[in-house]
């Protein structure tokens, strides 16, 4: 991470997540035993703000998992994203280590969790913004419902995902299960998380994350 003293935003995605990562054992106990039921319009929770789904907005039928294989690259045609894609593991303060402020238009996959594209919540992370230019999901947050993810791995299948859910959580009433838990039983599912709301200099932190909630809709090679 980028030393704190040279950089006044140094550090800032990890600041902004850690709180929510923190818990990340209840996320993986979570994606095992636990069905997070909703209705596919509604937002997380209380806590949760929905950034949108117009209640008018058909989504396609989820389709069958893929098997495990790496993902090599992420693509988010809506916001002009094409960025690698680096095995990542934890942090000393137990939260998902992104890559360095030196590769900020790289995205940093949670290695320990789930494969994009099999059965289940696979983690992404990524920087929004550096101390001196935005980063890779720093127009996170303009994905609406409908949009379309893909993962390309390294069976040079390419899994493709449709975002269901926007939301931005606030750090003090977060709910790790209900974030990271699949959504529905057997599904392939995405989340796509960065830092967002606003950065407070005291705590050098954001004050909330943005979540996006994607699941497997096709496969292409």
């Amino acid at each position: 991470m980028a030393d704190h003293e040279r950089s006044p935003h140094g550090g800032r995605l990890l600041m902004g997540v850690a709180w929510a990562v923190l818990l990340l054992g209840l996320w993986l106990w979570g994606r095992e035993v636990t069905d997070v039921r909703q209705a596919m319009s509604a937002p997380v929770s209380g806590d949760v703000a929905a950034v949108g789904r117009p209640q008018r907005v058909q989504l396609p039928s989820s389709v069958r998992p893929l098997g495990d294989a790496l993902p090599q690259r992420l693509d988010i045609p809506g916001l002009g994203v094409q960025a690698p894609v680096v095995a990542r593991g934890l942090d000393r303060q137990g939260a998902v280590d992104p890559p360095p402020y030196e590769q900020a238009g790289v995205v940093g996959w949670y290695a320990a969790g789930v494969k994009p594209g099999a059965a289940g919540a696979a983690l992404m992370v990524g920087h929004a913004d550096t101390a001196t230019r935005p980063a890779v999901f720093h127009r996170l947050r303009a994905l609406r419902p409908g949009a379309t993810v893909r993962v390309l791995r390294d069976d040079g299948k390419v899994a493709e995902f449709t975002v269901e859910d926007v939301h931005v959580v606030t750090r003090d009433r977060f709910d790790a299960r209900q974030a990271y838990g699949a959504h529905r039983s057997g599904r392939a599912e995405l989340r796509l998380i960065t830092c967002g709301g606003t950065f407070d200099r005291t705590t050098r932190s954001y004050t909330a994350n943005v979540i996006v909630s994607a699941y497997l809709t096709g496969t292409g090679l």
